[in-house]
């Protein structure tokens, strides 16, 4: 259908902006690396030839300042002694909100040294909260098994983890939410959340907590809102509720999206006689998130020109997420989502204006920590572009490109403070310079994005290698 494939192309492709690299099946000899970017100046220069010189040069060298700065990490699995991430620890800060990136969006190291930190900051910085690049009803299905035991981890992995979503169904992210489930059956006053702050789709079980909720507090309002959700409330399997959405046509999307914009203004009016104000912020919370998405499909995604203005409203939408949870709960936050959107700065500015980093540098300040995370060669899963999930396999990082020069700090995974970067890597991180930028399909044809590391994350997590994610489903 021509218009569920303009929006997979529209959500999914342009995250996909990659540095020109071949493909190789998972059985094939790794590929051509693409061409160089920007020159790395005297990262990529020739040795000196002398002792004078090699000392001139070591001084000068963003490389010898890479090496200064970089933090060795023990390993990017999850389990075992987290000693080697104190300097991360310091870096990290009073954050409230740390958004940890990943260059591919199924790559098994990425997911695991999430898991890593967030098992960190839980346990050293006091961190309660974990958001992903997922429904918000999906998260609330999600914590409410986390926090109470409540439904089977499997069947709510394969039945939200759909569509677009499919790749965070993997054995990793399994791993994570059982360490959640774990911690919190100790820590049962003090639990760790799960937040999906995305606008993809929205459960069924977002109309019940509002209608639940207006039953009890607003009953007068009861009629007015089935009215305006009727024939919205999902009765089929994600995947296919988007689909048959995504297919009505634009008049009645936009139709949709103003009934649900009028539920919101409906329940913002008053809590209701005698009603919790807690539980009248979080219905209208899950009201808003019904909204953010008939918003979202409102878009006319079959129009190019349309395209940066979705994409903008939902880095928006993901950015209030995480924002209203914060500051609502009170909860330090590791927020997980593609490079692309937890940066400070756009990686893709035609088609990404602003993202979601950005706007929570703007609402959060310095309580807001951008972490990027690079990789020198490996594989991934995405899909490809007859519409399938495939792996794909890239080889080392070309001269000139970032990943190249970060490949040759001392360390084979590190991470790196770009804010206290000395002289000679200040330069060098601040110079624009093509990125590995695999998004959810592969390959990507656009223009190689070229971004300046220091400007765009506060700090770097570079791992040497990593291999595709092992799918569940």
């Amino acid at each position: 259908m021509k218009t569920h494939k303009a929006l997979l192309a529209a959500l999914l492709v342009p995250l996909g902006a990659t540095l020109a690299l071949t493909p190789a099946a998972s059985a094939a000899t790794s590929p051509t690396p693409a061409a160089p970017g920007a020159a790395s100046a005297s990262a990529d220069a020739a040795a000196p030839t002398g002792p004078k010189e090699a000392a001139a040069t070591a001084f000068r060298s963003p490389l010898a300042a890479l090496d200064r700065m970089a933090h060795p990490l023990r390993t990017a699995e999850p389990r075992g002694d987290l000693a080697d991430l104190r300097p991360f620890g310091r870096m990290v800060g009073d954050a409230r909100v740390v958004g940890v990136g990943e260059a591919t969006h199924s790559s098994h190291e990425f997911f695991t040294v999430k898991h890593r930190v967030l098992r960190y900051l839980v346990e050293e910085k006091g961190f309660r909260a974990f958001a992903l690049e997922a429904p918000w009803s999906t998260g609330v299905r999600l914590n409410e098994y986390l926090t109470s035991g409540k439904g089977d981890l499997k069947q709510i992995m394969d039945e939200e983890f759909q569509g677009t979503y499919r790749f965070w169904n993997n054995a990793e992210y399994r791993d994570l939410l059982q360490w959640m489930r774990a911690y919190n059956v100790k820590h049962s006053k003090d639990p760790v959340r799960f937040v999906g702050d995305d606008s993809g789709f929205a459960g069924a079980e977002l109309y019940d907590k509002v209608s639940a909720y207006a039953a009890k507090a607003r009953p007068e309002l009861s009629k007015k809102l089935a009215e305006l959700y009727r024939g919205l409330r999902p009765t089929t399997d994600a995947a296919t509720y988007v689909k048959q959405y995504e297919a009505k046509p634009l008049a009645e999307r936009k139709e949709l999206a103003e009934r649900t914009g009028r539920a919101v203004d409906l329940l913002k009016q008053r809590p209701g006689r005698g009603a919790d104000a807690d539980a009248h912020a979080w219905a209208v919370q899950h009201a808003t998130a019904i909204h953010q998405m008939t918003t979202m499909f409102a878009f006319d995604f079959d129009d190019p020109k349309k395209i940066p203005d979705m994409m903008r409203y939902r880095d928006k939408v993901m950015a209030e997420n995480v924002v209203w949870w914060q500051q609502r709960t009170g909860d330090k936050i590791v927020l997980a989502a593609h490079n692309s959107h937890v940066a400070l700065k756009t990686y893709v500015p035609q088609t990404h204006p602003k993202v979601q980093g950005d706007f929570l540098r703007e609402k959060l300040g310095r309580a807001y920590l951008s972490v990027g995370l690079t990789f020198d060669r490996g594989s991934f899963n995405a899909f490809g572009q007859d519409g399938g999930v495939h792996r794909f396999a890239v080889g080392s990082s070309a001269p000139g490109t970032t990943e190249h020069t970060l490949d040759r700090v001392r360390y084979r995974d590190f991470v790196a403070d770009l804010r206290k970067a000395p002289d000679p890597a200040r330069a060098w991180l601040a110079a624009p310079r093509v990125v590995k930028n695999v998004g959810a399909t592969y390959p990507w044809s656009g223009d190689n994005p070229k971004v300046r590391l220091s400007k765009t994350h506060d700090v770097v997590i570079h791992l040497h290698q990593v291999e595709a994610s092992r799918m569940l489903k």
